[in-house]
C-alpha cells in the first residue's frame, strides 16, 4: 500500500502455481468507476426498457379505446338518425290526423335546431349523443301517446256514429209526424212521440243503429214492440209489429232485420210506429232520417 500498489494472489486448488496480479491504485480506481458506470448504465437501460413497455401498453390501450369509442359513436349516430326519421314520420302523421279529426295540435315540446363547432372531448361527444338519443326517444314516446289519444278519440267517434240512429226503419210513407196531433181513436189533442210509416204487413223492420235489444215483447198500446238500446243515451222503439225476430240481449247492427210490419196494439192499419229517445226523452225522428 505504501508504494501505491496492490497485489492480488490467485491460488489454484492444487496449489501447484500461485499467480500474482499487481494493480496500481489509479488502475483500481478506474476499474471501480468503470464498474459503477456499467451497473448504472445497465440499471438505466432496464428502467428505460420497462418504461417503454409501459408506454407501449398504454398506447395500445388508448388505441383500442379510441377504436371502441369510434365504433360506439358510429352506432349511436346511426341510432340517432333512425330515431330522428321515426320522429319526422310520427310528427307528420300526428299533424295530418289531428287536422282531419279537427283536434287541437298536440302539446309537445318543439324541436329547436341548434349548432356550432365541436367543443367537447370524444367521451363528452358520446355522452351528448346518448343524451340526444334519450331526448328523441322521449319525444317519440310523447308522439305515440298523442296517437293513442287520437285513436281513442276516433274509436269513440266511430262508436258514437254507429250508435246514432240513421235512416228509416222500413220502406213506406210517413202517415203521421212527431208532435201534438188529434188522436185517431179519441180525437183529443195528444202528443205523438214518434212517426208512423205505413207499408204492407210483413215488410222487414230494420234497426237504424248498432245496439242491444232491451225489450222484445207485446206491450199495451204498442202491440209487439222491439226496443234497442244503442248507448250514448240513444234508444229506438219499433211498435205494432206482426212478428219479432230478436230477443232481449241480442246485439244488432244497423240494417239488421229485427221485426216485420204489422198492426198489433192500438193501430188502424199496418205501419211502424218509430221513436227515437235521447236520455229517455222522445226527440223528433225526422232529425235522424
Amino acid at each position: 500500500m505504501a508504494n501505491g500498489k496492490f497485489t492480488i494472489l490467485v491460488i489454484p486448488e492444487d496449489a501447484q502455481q500461485v499467480r500474482r496480479v499487481v494493480l496500481r491504485r489509479g488502475t483500481l480506481r478506474l476499474a471501480v468507476v468503470a464498474l459503477f458506470l456499467l451497473f448504472g448504465a445497465l440499471g438505466f437501460m432496464s428502467w428505460d426498457l420497462t418504461r417503454n413497455r409501459a408506454d407501449i401498453g398504454e398506447l395500445e390501450w388508448l388505441r383500442q379505446a379510441h377504436v371502441s369509442q369510434d365504433v360506439a359513436m358510429r352506432e349511436l349516430s346511426r341510432e340517432l338518425e333512425s330515431l330522428q326519421r321515426q320522429m319526422v314520420v310520427l310528427t307528420q302523421n300526428d299533424a295530418k290526423v289531428r287536422v282531419l279529426a279537427e283536434l287541437t295540435p298536440a302539446a309537445l315540446e318543439p324541436d329547436n335546431g341548434v349548432g356550432g363547432p365541436a367543443e367537447n372531448s370524444p367521451m363528452e361527444e358520446v355522452s351528448d349523443l346518448q343524451r340526444e338519443i334519450d331526448r328523441v326517444r322521449e319525444a317519440i314516446s310523447l308522439r305515440r301517446d298523442s296517437q293513442e289519444q287520437i285513436r281513442g278519440f276516433l274509436n269513440d267517434q266511430s262508436s258514437l256514429l254507429a250508435a246514432t240512429p240513421l235512416g228509416r226503419p222500413t220502406n213506406g210513407w210517413i202517415t203521421s209526424g212527431f208532435g201534438i196531433r188529434n188522436s185517431p181513436f179519441s180525437g183529443a189533442r195528444k202528443m205523438h212521440e214518434g212517426i208512423d210509416i205505413a207499408c204492407r204487413t210483413g215488410t222487414p223492420v230494420i234497426a237504424t243503429a248498432d245496439g242491444i235489444v232491451s225489450r222484445a215483447q207485446s206491450v199495451e198500446g204498442y202491440g209487439k214492440l222491439v226496443v234497442v238500446d244503442h248507448g250514448y243515451g240513444y234508444q229506438t222503439f219499433y211498435a205494432h209489429n206482426s212478428r219479432i225476430h230478436v230477443k232481449v240481449g241480442d246485439r244488432v247492427r244497423r240494417g239488421q232485420k229485427i221485426a216485420a210490419v204489422g198492426s198489433t196494439g192500438s193501430s188502424t192499419g199496418p205501419h211502424v210506429h218509430y221513436e227515437v229517445r235521447l236520455n229517455q226523452v222522445p226527440v223528433n225522428p225526422y232529425k235522424f232520417l
